[in-house]
């Protein structure tokens, strides 16, 4: 019996070392990178990544090769990796010193590994891609140790596809642990179907969908399994494209109209977990047009953030164009005139639809975490933002043609001028039809909202009112206290022509001047001006009637004078 059980014992040993034949997907994965190895912590100073066998048969990696966007590495040497072990994998130069942490392999043109993100694949000697990650920053989950010198590890080798929900810092006091079962391995389950998050057209005939996870490759490619509104209806045919799996091109029959909305419905899909695509199964999709002035405009700006937030430049699609974010810039000028820090709103197709605002920022978490986000989708991360200032900048928006699209010269004094502190407070576009340049067509977003609105409409925004009549006050009764509602007055012009010129001047119930509004401002033939509740001493002036008497001439010797009440009303 003893004999018998030591046979055993010995096949299954054996049977557990046979290197098994053509893999699947995720047989092996990617389960630990080490991207920013400075500072130190406790590892050598190189790049690497860990690989795991998933299996309960050993494999042979000769053959295998790391990928990234720009190439393969060269194949890996025969070695055996036994089930539910790991290996090392990095440049030959750093073999020496990783080995004393466990199994460790080397390959040419082993893939540099960026700091702040990359897209990885592991592809088997028959060309199928095995596992892929494309890894990001914000993955750590840790400000500290995004800085260098910890790696990102797979928390549940199970679950491989769920991107940063799965994947954290490690806890390991050395940083990471190279040839050991991750510090943060445990149970992670994917038990959430995949979205479907945006889509595009290429050109009039092809379509490309993004999900948020990988999907069943072969139910991705059932054409059946995709609507498209206005007439369009089925496609031809679709398939799910290496290496992430996360995406879906199909071809329609009908040509696309530019600049035409349309609706994409997925069915019957699932990720590689099982789970089957929810509510979150349609999105719009279009095909875009160049951006041309003042389409795409700069509606709100927070360039002196709290130490622990970050810059946004929040844009806003005016016009009836569909954009891709793609084709845009955002840059800064210097003081002697010059565009510089030239930044890519995104590296991908990214449409922004009429009506709808996005934002730009080097960390979408941070901002997040310390504003109100109505559109958490509505998010493009840029690793460096361009520089601006906490005191006065400019931000320009080019096309890739470099043509300006929008180009904002800001300044600190624009802020509502009772505020102490303006750090953390963002600066809002009154009305995105107003002229950008206008210091009158910007404010502080109201405390009520938090200071600021990323996503959604400005707390401060106030459409063209277009008033009946030469001179009308809007609103009646206004309360310059920051809340966001009513918080100044607007003197709205309407004249038969261009070319007036307008003194403003306001007064109290008394009779006694306490502010000039305006003095000589030439007019367009319509527009408005803007009364805060301040005196000429920048003082808060008492509630109650105040008369704005307003004088008006033109070159023609043509004159006119109007009287009108506004009431001033405060909480506090």
């Amino acid at each position: 019996m003893k004999l018998f059980s030591k046979c055993f014992l010995l096949m299954a040993c054996i049977i557990a070392s046979i290197t098994a034949p053509a893999q699947n997907r995720y047989d092996i994965v990617i389960d630990e990178i080490m991207a920013d190895p400075t500072p130190q912590i406790g590892l050598p100073n190189s790049e690497w990544i860990e690989l795991r066998n998933t299996t309960t048969a050993g494999i042979n990696l000769s053959g295998w090769r790391l990928g990234d966007a720009s190439g393969v590495s060269g194949p890996m040497p025969a070695f055996n990796l036994l089930p539910d072990s790991c290996v090392v994998v990095c440049t030959a130069s750093a073999v020496a010193a990783l080995t004393v942490f466990g199994n460790t392999i080397s390959v040419t043109s082993f893939p540099s590994l960026d700091n702040a993100g990359k897209l990885l694949f592991l592809r088997a000697p028959n060309s199928r891609i095995i596992h892929a990650v494309e890894y990001s920053i914000n993955w750590y989950q840790n400000a500290v140790k995004s800085d260098g010198g910890w790696t990102l590890e797979m928390i549940d080798t199970k679950n491989p596809c769920s991107g940063g929900s799965n994947w954290k810092a490690a806890s390991d006091a050395k940083g990471g642990t190279p040839g050991k079962i991750n510090s943060v391995n445990g149970s992670n389950k994917d038990a959430t179907g995949p979205r479907l998050v945006r889509g595009f057209a290429t050109d009039p005939l092809n379509v490309t969908l993004v999900f948020d996870e990988p999907l069943d490759s072969l139910k991705a490619a059932t054409a059946a399994s995709y609507t498209v509104s206005d007439g369009i209806g089925v496609p031809m045919s679709a398939v799910a494209l290496s290496p992430l799996f996360n995406r879906v091109s199909f071809k329609v029959a009908t040509a696309l109209a530019i600049n035409k909305v349309y609706t994409v419905i997925a069915t019957s899909l699932s990720d590689c977990a099982g789970n089957v695509v929810g509510n979150f199964n349609s999105c719009k999709m279009g095909l875009a047009s160049p951006a041309d002035s003042q389409d795409l405009v700069v509606n709100e700006l927070l360039f002196n953030p709290r130490p622990i937030s970050v810059d946004y430049v929040e844009l806003f699609n005016r016009s009836s164009k569909i954009i891709d974010l793609k084709n845009m810039i955002l840059a800064n000028r210097s003081s002697a005139g010059v565009i510089g820090s030239l930044k890519n709103l995104n590296a991908d197709n990214y449409l922004l639809f009429p009506g709808e605002y996005i934002v730009a920022t080097e960390d979408a978490g941070s901002v997040k975490s310390q504003y109100l986000a109505k559109n958490p989708d509505a998010f493009t991360e840029i690793a460096t933002m361009p520089s601006y200032p906490d005191d006065k900048g400019i931000v320009v928006l080019l096309n890739n043609a470099g043509v300006i699209i929008d180009e904002l010269k800001y300044d600190a004094k624009w802020h509502f001028a009772l505020i102490d502190n303006e750090e953390g407070i963002s600066l809002e576009r009154i009305d995105p039809n107003k002229p950008t340049n206008n210091p009158g067509n910007w404010t502080s977003a109201a405390s009520t909202v938090g200071y600021g609105t990323p996503t959604y409409q400005n707390s401060q925004y106030r459409a063209d009112l277009k008033p009946q009549g030469n001179i009308k006050i809007t609103p009646e009764i206004f309360s310059p206290d920051n809340d966001g509602f009513d918080d100044f007055a607007l003197v709205n012009f309407n004249f038969p022509e261009p070319g007036y010129v307008v003194n403003i001047t306001i007064f109290d119930g008394t009779g006694r001047a306490v502010k000039i509004l305006q003095k000589n401002a030439t007019c367009a033939a319509s527009g408005s001006f803007r009364w805060d509740g301040l005196n000429d001493k920048q003082a808060k002036v008492p509630i109650g009637i105040y008369v704005v008497y307003t004088e008006i001439f033109n070159l023609k010797g043509q004159k006119k004078n109007f009287k009108n009440s506004v009431v001033l009303a405060r909480r506090f």
